[in-house]
């Protein structure tokens, strides 16, 4: 449950479809199979691998074994393939020495204790957002699920419409961004159609803030506003606050907004 991520066997289309499968060669096809091996914490086997990429035995198997080589894949006791400890090595100690991660820690967990919720920092990746940090209040037995560095679509999340508030400026500019491709419905309040989308996007605009009002998932909603780290004009990011409906339903959270913002404003001189 959350204005976070969803699982990472749910998150994305396989890498390896019938259209892609083809074109990838070289150090393509071992960063698609690396990709794909992240869907899998409990291990894959070679036959599993193949069948998901969708290319021969061979072909994959070599991908591996040059992960392997790396360290950025490990075979388990019963001979399946994990992610190896390089990887997660270099991937936290990134994570860590990320100055976002190290500026905002102190405002999301002050936001997480005084509304006892969740509380996100995320960051916009063309059609989704990327969740950078998270903290969770010391209370309460129901938390959410979503996990650093999990995506969801930008459209149906508070954080993506404040992010997405700031660049997609007109009615052209959104149906441009939406294209061809239908919107994912995530549940029966997702909004679904450019126009949906330019009109939540313009009062986003006018009012400051973002608002995911069971869109993403059904009994979470979410509060979001921009955070300035690098520019008085342009987010680097977004910060939100993440509840179950029954306990701060979406008025709660609108009512609440400036004292949002007075968290991050005193972090900021804090920080300064």
């Amino acid at each position: 449950m959350a204005d976070g991520s969803t699982p990472p066997d749910s998150m994305n289309t396989a890498v390896g479809s019938d259209s892609e499968a083809g074109k990838l060669v070289g150090s393509d096809r071992v960063l698609a199979v690396l990709k794909e091996l992240a869907r899998y914490p409990d291990g894959v086997s070679l036959v599993e691998m193949t069948r998901a990429m969708n290319s021969p035995k061979p072909t994959i198997h070599r991908a591996l074994t040059s992960l392997c080589r790396s360290g950025l894949a490990d075979r388990d006791a019963r001979g399946h393939y994990v992610l190896g400890d390089e990887l997660l090595r270099m991937a936290f100690a990134h994570y860590d020495a990320r100055p976002e991660h190290v500026r905002l820690q102190s405002a999301l967990k002050q936001l997480a204790e005084k509304f006892q919720e969740t509380a996100h920092y995320a960051v916009l990746d063309g059609r989704e957002v990327v969740y950078r940090a998270k903290v969770d209040p010391h209370g309460g037995a129901v938390r959410m699920t979503s996990v650093i560095g999990g995506r969801n679509p930008a459209h149906c999340t508070a954080i993506g419409k404040v992010l997405l508030s700031r660049r997609l400026l007109t009615r052209e500019a959104v149906e441009a961004w939406v294209g061809g491709a239908a919107l994912q419905r995530r549940t029966p309040q997702t909004m679904c159609t450019a126009e949906e989308l330019h009109q939540a996007l313009e009062q986003t605009r006018c009012q400051g803030f973002g608002i995911d009002d069971q869109e993403n998932e059904v009994g979470v909603n979410c509060l979001a506003v921009p955070v300035f780290l690098k520019s008085p004009s342009e987010p680097t990011g977004a910060v939100s606050i993440s509840a179950l409906t029954y306990r701060k339903p979406i008025g709660a959270l609108i009512a609440s907004v400036d004292a949002i913002r007075d968290v991050l404003a005193s972090s900021a001189t804090e920080r300064a």
